[in-house]
């Protein structure tokens, strides 16, 4: 994809004294009392402000957190938490700037961080007005928030119209480039992984990737519904009987394509959901009337595992089984360790995505991890995201 990128801007030494506007995700999870419980958006936001400074900008961040009510600040909404963060991580102070739409006073070498982004009036409905206004603020934006990349809102996509210069910065623009080394030209086999309780959920990602990928494993809840439509028993395991027409429909298009949907020809039940439920072992076709299903087996594990070694490329959402507990692990286990053995170029992303990553230690294996929930989601289903739209059409103007 087309765009400006932040990172040739620098090195051409066009950045030096400009005013730089950053939009970054720095949407962290915190406890009760306001503390930051987990940072990794913030580190992750920090080479693009560093990149800034040091190319001479004066730099200007804005972000949201939480839920704010538009026009209706409140102390729990205030981004001074995460200047305290970043002010640890890059050694300096980071002084935090309330009702900035107006104006910003900062010179050359400083950084300042604008508060709440959507406590701004209009920042959700892509005010023209608003944007209009943060746009004068700056020479240069910068999109850096990937997670905020599918919805056009003042401070993603209607300051990207109206500022001098509009580009992506180096997280936003790793993620275009992991998302067209997956999707636009493909190593082949091209697999994907999508999982998740429901079908509802994800059917139109399931219906984009059956035009697409070689190979459609799904697990969980879409998998129990997957294997009603190819007639067998699920028990009072979770699924949709009402979509086994559309199951069978993305079924049907991929057979059309020479492609597949594995369907487990083992799995692992119990005849509760409970950490502690013995496990039992069965094949497919055995499942009784009072089981769940909770995992694939290991026969199923096995041969998804051999597909996923042998592919080109892998695009993983979801894990496969109740991973969360220990006698229902084998299967995503499995299949996260075929991805980190695979020479595939992997992108992987959602939250149950990442925390089985981070259990599994194969964060080093992934290609690339994806850092925005539902931006990724709507990747997958086939969207072109509203910040990769602007940023490509100004940068073809």
């Amino acid at each position: 994809m087309n765009v400006i990128r932040f990172s040739d801007l620098c090195a051409q030494g066009l950045v030096a004294g400009k005013r730089v506007f950053i939009r970054a995700d720095l949407n962290v999870p915190q406890d009760a009392s306001g503390a930051i419980t987990e940072d990794t958006r913030i580190r992750a936001s920090m080479p693009c402000i560093q990149m800034a400074l040091d190319a001479g900008a004066a730099v200007m961040v804005t972000s949201h957190l939480g839920r704010p009510t538009e026009g209706a600040f409140k102390p729990a909404d205030s981004l001074a938490p995460v200047a305290l963060r970043m002010g640890e991580l890059l050694g300096r102070d980071v002084p935090v700037l309330a009702d900035w739409v107006d104006g910003v006073e900062v010179k050359p070498g400083q950084l300042v961080l604008l508060e709440n982004c959507r406590v701004n009036k209009g920042e959700k409905k892509n005010d023209e007005a608003l944007s209009r206004k943060m746009a004068a603020l700056c020479d240069i934006f910068v999109h850096d928030a990937f997670g905020t990349a599918h919805r056009a809102e003042a401070s993603t996509y209607g300051i990207a119209q109206f500022a001098p210069i509009a580009c992506a910065g180096p997280l936003l623009a790793a993620e275009m480039d992991a998302i067209s080394k997956a999707f636009l030209a493909p190593k082949r086999p091209l697999v994907a992984i999508v999982a998740g309780s429901k079908v509802s959920t994800k059917l139109t990602i399931l219906k984009s990737l059956a035009n697409n990928v070689d190979q459609l494993i799904v697990g969980g809840g879409i998998a129990n519904t997957f294997m009603l439509a190819a007639g067998l028993k699920i028990g009072k395991s979770l699924a949709e009987p009402d979509l086994l027409g559309e199951a069978t429909a993305v079924i049907e298009v991929m057979k059309a394509r020479g492609a597949a949907v594995p369907i487990p020809t083992d799995v692992v039940t119990a005849k509760a959901f409970a950490a502690d439920a013995p496990a039992t072992v069965k094949l497919a076709t055995e499942v009784e009337d009072d089981d769940l299903i909770l995992d694939i087996g290991p026969q199923t594990a096995q041969a998804l595992a051999a597909q996923l070694k042998l592919a080109g490329s892998i695009v993983w959402n979801g894990p496969v089984g109740v991973f969360e507990f220990a006698a229902f692990e084998n299967g995503t286990k499995t299949i996260a360790h075929a991805i980190a053995e695979s020479s595939a170029f992997s992108i992987a992303g959602g939250g149950d995505t990442l925390a089985a990553i981070a259990k599994y230690g194969i964060e080093k294996q992934v290609s690339y991890i994806s850092t925005g929930g539902g931006a990724f989601l709507e990747v997958l289903e086939g969207k072109t995201l509203p910040a990769f739209e602007v940023l490509a059409r100004r940068a073809a103007a």
